[in-house]
């Protein structure tokens, strides 16, 4: 199973969305899903997400200073390639957590 947190806008495609709620999905990754097909899955178009986080190290922002902020960026997938140029191929597994914040919530996470 498979832990998708939602934050600003994108908590409307959590199962109950009330703000008093946790914008909490569990999903169970498919095989050779990656993480731009369970983002497909979930019916979250890239124009709206501004970071993607997967299990606690940056994957994807539509930040460019993003590598000067010193956040840990995740590599498996994407050996080598900054956060900044997408990672959005980068496989999924079943224990991962996945991070996503609105373009509401960008200057949030910055």
């Amino acid at each position: 199973m498979m832990e998708v947190h939602l934050y600003g806008s994108l908590r409307r495609h959590a199962p109950d969305p009330r703000p008093d709620r946790e914008s909490v999905v569990l999903l169970e990754p498919l095989p050779g899903e990656t993480v731009g097909m369970m983002l497909e899955r979930l019916g979250i178009t890239l124009t709206e997400i501004y970071h993607v986080f997967l299990n606690g190290a940056l994957l994807s922002t539509r930040n460019s200073m993003a590598p000067w902020l010193g956040y840990q960026q995740v590599t498996r997938g994407s050996v080598g390639r900054p956060a900044t140029a997408g990672g959005l191929d980068t496989p999924v597994q079943s224990g991962d957590r996945l991070g996503l914040f609105a373009r509401d919530m960008g200057l949030l996470v910055v």
